[in-house]
């Protein structure tokens, strides 16, 4: 049975248009009361210790057409801010509690002179030991990094001499390695595209010294990618209508992978809600916060779906930031939003 704690909240129905937002400058947000959509979900009462059931979801900005790749970025003298990606508007932007939204670079993911398609721009973003961002770029096909210089490097483009598809979400392990999924997405054909080089989908490993492994190519749409707490098993999601279902990889010493099993499987559930398995979070305590049918799911470490966070619009992605990690935001369509929940994200020290 499922218990619902809805929030009778406002959405922004007068959204600003993308060339509206391009031109509001960072100074312009005049408010923290902001509108409030959605609901909470629960089909377990393991849920209330992660998220209070009357947790409001608060829309932050509105108007994309689709976010993803949500990263919070803490900073030494300051509250820090979130920065995701605008796919098919080619840019990241900034958003921050003092200066409400800016544009923070672009192009993201595509520097060519010609249109590109529906999906340009950059996709998954993290940031390295360094603190260096690095994204992955549909439109170039790689996976970069931002030098301290405001420059980007490439840090890979292609297996086996062969382009990459459309890099889609990325992970940097404690130790400085790099793990990544490759969709077709940014592909306007996918993986018919007379540009397609590879003509399959892979989960990659990257070493600090450059060297590319494959890790999985079984997976028909590989996207979303998280470690556990101890960083021993890897977990993908897979974006395929036909099996939506997120991996559990166990991590071998050397970097690769060793067995997996399927973590869940939500195929029942696809056609019925908006959304696929997506972007996804680990918190400290192994629980995953992972977007699929009907809005972002949470599993605890065994695979038992706890309940749903859902904001009536399929959810690509969230992350864990604030001052001590326990604000979850989420990239949900055309929506940033927000909730507070009582633990906080794997890897994210306690203040």
């Amino acid at each position: 049975m499922i218990q619902r704690t809805c929030r009778h909240g406002l959405h922004l129905l007068a959204a600003v248009s993308m060339l509206g937002i391009f031109s509001v400058p960072a100074w312009a947000q005049r408010t923290t009361n902001f509108p409030v959509i959605g609901e909470v979900l629960t089909l377990s009462p393991e849920l209330s210790e992660l998220i209070d059931p009357q947790a409001k979801i608060e829309v932050l900005s509105s108007g994309f057409e689709w976010t993803e790749g949500p990263l919070w970025v803490p900073e030494d003298n300051g509250p820090g801010y979130l920065l995701f990606s605008n796919i098919p508007r080619n840019t990241i932007m900034k958003w921050s509690e003092r200066g409400g939204l800016s544009v923070y670079m672009t192009p993201s993911g595509y520097t060519g002179i010609t249109d590109y398609g529906r999906e340009p721009g950059s996709n998954g973003l993290a940031r390295d030991a360094q603190g260096r961002l690095i994204c992955c770029e549909h439109g170039d096909r790689r996976v970069s990094i931002l030098t301290p210089a405001g420059g980007k490097r490439t840090l890979v483009d292609a297996w086996q001499g062969k382009r990459l598809n459309s890099p889609n979400d990325v992970i940097v392990k404690s130790n400085g390695h790099v793990y990544f999924t490759d969709p077709p997405y940014g592909l306007r054909k996918q993986l018919n595209d007379p540009t397609c080089e590879l003509g399959f989908c892979g989960v990659y490993h990257l070493t600090p010294s450059g060297e590319l492994s494959l890790l999985a190519k079984d997976m028909t749409r590989p996207n979303g990618i998280a470690f556990s707490p101890d960083e021993s098993i890897l977990y993908v999601a897979q974006s395929d209508a036909k099996a939506a279902l997120w991996k559990a990889f166990d991590m071998q010493a050397d970097g690769s992978v060793g067995a997996s099993r399927v973590f869940a499987d939500v195929t029942a559930d696809v056609g019925k809600m908006k959304g696929l398995p997506d972007g996804l979070k680990v918190d400290v305590k192994g629980n995953l916060f992972a977007s699929g049918p009907g809005g972002l799911l949470v599993f605890n470490a065994e695979g038992k779906q706890l309940g749903r966070i859902s904001t009536g619009e399929a959810i690509s992605n969230c992350a864990f930031g604030g001052p001590d990690g326990s604000m979850l935001y989420i990239t949900s369509d055309m929506y940033i939003c927000r909730i507070q929940t009582k633990t906080r994200g794997a890897g994210i020290p306690a203040r």
